[in-house]
């Protein structure tokens, strides 16, 4: 098994949402890896947890990732947020990422969770997401 590919599959995740103008068109830069304290954005996206299981074999060492991206709306209704979680799933599902370290064998969408946040009016959809990663040598850019 091998949990060293994880921060390259974190970091490639996030230059995607980042990076994608149909979400920055909705977002702008409210993409985090981690929720700033204080005033945020009225939507946002974030990295949230992360389970990881061995999947090596024979032809070396990998593991399958499932993690879960994080939309939050401060709007009372599901509408903006779904709009937003609609087009992270774009982004991600069957997305050909290139990571620093290892291969991405597939990224898929697994299921999501709409709900209301703990607090206010806040609404939030958890996706997540499954990725197969086989371990090798650092890819050079």
């Amino acid at each position: 098994m091998t949990y060293a590919v994880s921060g390259a599959l974190q970091s490639a995740i996030y230059e995607a949402l980042q990076t994608d103008p149909a979400l920055t068109a909705l977002v702008g830069d409210a993409v985090y890896d981690t929720v700033p304290a204080g005033p945020r954005a009225e939507v946002y996206v974030s990295l949230g947890a992360e389970q990881v299981r061995d999947q090596s074999d024979g032809t070396g060492n990998g593991a399958l990732h499932e993690l879960v991206i994080r939309v939050v709306s401060e709007q009372s209704g599901f509408a903006r947020a779904k709009q937003v979680a609609a087009v992270v799933s774009d982004v991600l599902h069957n997305a050909d990422l290139t990571l620093s370290r290892g291969v991405l064998v597939f990224l898929h969408f697994s299921k999501a969770r709409a709900q209301r946040a703990r607090t206010g009016t806040a609404r939030q959809i958890d996706l997540t997401f499954r990725a197969r990663i086989c371990d090798g040598a650092p890819v050079t850019p």
